[in-house]
């Protein structure tokens, strides 16, 4: 279930929903949150999003392969 991103933990894989051109879509790769930001997991890149929700990674691995977010 999504969360909203205000109540996102530190320290865990998380699957991220943002919103752009194309409306809302979640992110294909783990991101971590972290001290003023999000990085990717796996590459530890900073990203430069403004994510709307969050639910833990994995989460939605069951549903359909095109992944949604909040609102679609």
């Amino acid at each position: 279930m999504w969360q909203p991103i205000s109540t996102a933990p530190f320290s865990r894989d998380l699957e991220l929903a943002v919103l752009d051109q194309d409306g809302p879509h979640a992110l294909v790769f783990a991101c971590r949150r972290i001290v003023g930001g999000w990085m990717n997991t796996e590459t530890k890149e900073r990203l430069d999003v403004r994510p709307t929700h969050w639910r833990e990674w994995g989460e939605g691995a069951d549903q359909p392969a095109k992944k949604s977010a909040p609102g679609c």
